[in-house]
């Protein structure tokens, strides 16, 4: 008898869940998550978020490519003197468009992963 074995004693047999049958179900679980997720990154990929700074002086539309399409500067905000002020509006507005589109993302991926933490989704 091996170590720790006490006659009439039965060795431990593999964790429950580890059978070929059942990895074979999990393998096919996995797979139909990863095709729901391939849907779900299409469909994000063809919203677009608004954001605005300044007011509503700068506006920036960027889709869930994380490409912007569209960027719009009010005349009055453009002032030859204060380039840096422009430039900072652009930047927030844009920051702004990349974090929503970050948001919507994990908000929609985790609805399928259940709330895993699966690196590379986005």
């Amino acid at each position: 008898m091996g170590k720790g074995m006490r006659a009439g004693k039965k060795p431990k047999t593999k964790a429950p869940g580890m059978g070929g049958g059942n990895m074979q179900k999990q393998l096919q679980q996995v797979q139909a998550m990863q095709r729901q997720m391939e849907s779900m990154q299409a469909e994000i990929e063809e919203k677009e978020i608004t954001t605005t700074a300044g007011g509503g002086a700068v506006s920036v539309t960027a889709n869930g490519k994380r490409e912007i399409v569209n960027l719009t500067i009010d005349k009055e905000v453009v002032d030859p003197d204060d380039v840096e002020m422009l430039q900072d509006l652009v930047m927030a507005a844009v920051n702004e468009a990349m974090r929503q589109i970050d948001e919507l993302s994990n908000s929609e991926m985790s609805k399928i992963t259940g709330g895993l933490n699966i690196p590379g989704l986005i």
